[in-house]
């Protein structure tokens, strides 16, 4: 009986290795590899700004307009918010029809440094909030499109942006083959931590790359709690209370009139208490000894401006033991409408599942909640701390050399990460030991950089027009 139940997964038959690599090189056919390059225009393709205005409907208005305003600085910026746009587009590519956990949004500046809970130093994905099973491709387009754009706006030549696209859907491919050959443990065990991030560098760099990546890791470590509250906190009349730095950082106190507030923080209060019951027993229990004293809301990112975000100050032994909670709207899914709706209700618990499927370790207060706002609406939230040991790159002050090895550690990462909960084997054996995939990449990224930006135009242009509104922050 028991191996029998090893045998089965959800009543079916599990593939021996042999048969998955058999349905890997059958998906050629499906999608060949060379196909994979193609970035056709198709019928009814919205207008980019329709998607981004469709989106914004449920956001804070006073906050939309930020969005534009950053999203219009660049195309790469536009890139960046630009999620939703690009998985209608990605619909209309073809796929192999093997599917693992996407991030939903994998540019390269949604992989850094984060902090394990053995506080060790990590780099992996690092944002899930469009986090949903789906054709692996997605995710190796996203990145791959993000380093062309990128190497377009630091000036790079066609042959060098090439060669960093290359590199790294090699180093998506390579990883996927060597995962295909590891144990199940091996793979899940696996990771990249810093002392690989510096071998790495001593091999790949010259001495100004191995600089930046030896301060990036050392910033990357002082980067917790107890630095976000020095920088976005202050003492009021002997209580460590948010700073006020509009829009960016707006204390609740800010918000709304006395007699409304507490209609807001009531629900924020209850989402901490509540939420902590998504936690294994022993974190729950550590959160428990900290009391909230203050809150905030907050503008995240580029994409995500306008969502519902708080940040939460809770204090431990005393004034010098803070914690600082973020707490995020999860809305649906971006490829939701193309890859079907999630099998969790609460869209928190998707991007805590994804992550936690994905990530190699991940934040050891990641949890979910579902609030009603003080207009009677439910929102699903998301919450983890505000900072723990992170990190990121700039790639506007990087080389070539530099991009290409960021290139190349993003397409490993991705591969570790798809390689926990897809068929690696079979994803493995439809990319195969030469480059066609590696070349078809180069060609999709930049065809797809030539559509973006298009598109960032068409916002520029609506902005001119006083068709949305703009504002930088």
């Amino acid at each position: 009986m028991a191996k029998r139940a090893a045998e089965t997964e959800n009543g079916v038959r599990r593939l021996s290795a042999e048969e998955r690599v058999a349905r890997g090189r059958a998906a050629r056919s499906r999608a060949p590899r060379t196909g994979q390059g193609e970035c056709e225009p198709y019928a009814h393709r919205q207008d980019p700004v329709d998607v981004l205005e469709g989106q914004s409907a449920g956001r804070v208005p006073e906050l939309v307009p930020i969005r534009y305003g950053r999203m219009s600085e660049s195309p790469f910026r536009f890139y960046r918010g630009a999620a939703a746009v690009m998985a209608a587009d990605l619909a209309h590519t073809q796929d192999s029809g093997l599917r693992v956990q996407l991030c939903g949004d994998a540019h390269m500046l949604n992989f850094g440094l984060l902090g394990s809970p053995e506080r060790n130093l990590l780099f992996d994905v690092n944002d899930f909030d469009e986090t949903l099973p789906g054709p692996w491709e997605w995710d190796v387009k996203r990145l791959a499109v993000s380093l062309a754009i990128a190497g377009r706006e630091n000036g790079f030549t066609d042959a060098e942006r090439a060669a960093i696209v290359r590199s790294a859907g090699r180093s998506y491919r390579e990883q996927m083959r060597r995962y295909a050959a590891m144990r199940h443990l091996d793979v899940w065990y696996s990771r990249i931590d810093a002392e690989q991030l510096q071998t790495l560098g001593a091999a790949e760099l010259r001495s100004r790359g191995r600089k930046a990546l030896a301060e990036t890791l050392a910033k990357a470590r002082g980067r917790d709690s107890l630095q976000a509250a020095g920088k976005l906190t202050e003492v009021v009349d002997g209580e460590r209370r948010f700073r006020s730095i509009p829009p960016l950082v707006t204390p609740l106190t800010q918000l709304l009139p006395d007699n409304e507030r507490s209609m807001l923080e009531e629900p924020i209060l209850e989402m901490v208490e509540q939420y902590g019951r998504t936690l294994p027993s022993d974190r729950r229990h550590l959160l428990r000894q900290f009391t909230v004293v203050d809150m905030a809301r907050k503008v995240v990112g580029v994409g995500s401006v306008g969502t519902r975000c708080w940040i939460i100050l809770l204090l431990g032994r005393d004034g010098d033991d803070p914690l600082i909670l973020q707490a995020k709207e999860a809305g649906e899914s971006v490829l939701a409408p193309y890859a079907g709706a999630s099998e969790h209700s609460m869209q928190g618990e998707r991007v805590v599942a994804g992550q936690r499927l994905m990530q190699a370790a991940s934040d050891i207060f990641l949890g979910w909640h579902r609030v009603k706002g003080i207009d009677g609406r439910e929102r699903d939230f998301y919450v983890r701390q505000l900072r723990d040991w992170k990190g990121s790159v700039e790639p506007e002050l990087m080389a070539p050399r530099g991009m290409q090895t960021l290139g190349d550690v993003c397409g490993a990462t991705l591969a570790r990460a798809h390689a926990r909960s897809g068929d690696r084997i079979a994803v493995a054996a439809y990319l195969g030991s030469g480059d066609v995939f590696d070349r078809a990449l180069v060609r999709f990224a930049e065809t797809y950089a030539d559509r973006n930006e298009r598109d960032h135009q068409a916002l520029v242009d609506a902005v001119a027009s006083g068709r949305v509104a703009a504002q930088s922050a």
